[in-house]
């Protein structure tokens, strides 16, 4: 796996919550486990005090993640540099079971499993992980290909890749669902503009009817 895939363990953790609809999704050991995927060993420590634990480490990355949107680079590096520090990586040298065209192993770097570490826990090495892959995204794409959902009250994070960097959904259902959003908050403003049987009125209360005749009799 390539490093900086490893950022959407950052995505993952944060999008466990959803904030603007007070729902949250991290409330198990289980739900600890589940956000590693399969293979990783270290998910089999998981305990109850992983939960609290994650549930501190998402409302950082989802700062971090906050800010990018913002605009605020500086906040965000300085943010994500922080939980760098806190969790270091062991990076290792990996072929698996790839091979290039002509048959020998191709060597990629990822990020070792801290199961056979017996101080590491399930919080420390999710952090790590998503931390390191999070700074590859960022150094390799920019501060501002992190996003915050715009369709409200989804508040969900993303990774834009997009060629333009125009993404401000994280999915096509939302951007679907702002889409129509936009489209009746349009037709409401319109209808306010508009008078009985569509005629259009100049502010006053007066239809374009009754401003033509009251003209045409001045004209008189």
């Amino acid at each position: 796996m390539e490093l900086a895939s490893y950022s959407d363990f950052a995505v993952r953790l944060v999008n466990t919550e959803e904030p603007g609809r007070g729902r949250d999704g991290l409330t198990s050991v289980e739900a600890v486990r589940a956000l590693f995927g399969p293979g990783r060993q270290t998910a089999r420590r998981a305990n109850e005090a992983d939960v609290t634990r994650l549930r501190s480490v998402r409302a950082r990355f989802r700062a971090v993640f906050e800010a990018a949107d913002a605009g605020d680079e500086a906040l965000a590096v300085g943010l994500l540099n922080a939980l760098l520090l806190e969790y270091p990586v062991s990076p290792q040298i990996s072929g698996h079971a790839l091979r290039d065209a002509d048959g020998r192993p191709d060597w990629h770097l990822h990020i070792a499993d801290h199961a056979a570490n017996a101080t590491a826990n399930a919080t420390a090495d999710y952090a790590a992980t998503a931390s390191m892959g999070l700074a590859f995204h960022l150094t390799g794409h920019g501060a501002d290909r992190l996003g915050i959902c715009r369709a409200a009250p989804c508040r969900n994070a993303y990774l834009d890749t997009s060629t333009n960097r125009s993404r401000r959904y994280c999915s096509d259902r939302c951007a679907t669902r702002a889409n129509v959003a936009a489209y009746r908050a349009r037709k409401r403003l319109e209808s306010a503009r508009t008078g009985p049987a569509g005629r259009r009125e100049d502010g006053t209360g007066r239809t374009a009817e009754t401003i033509h005749d009251s003209s045409a009799a001045g004209d008189r």
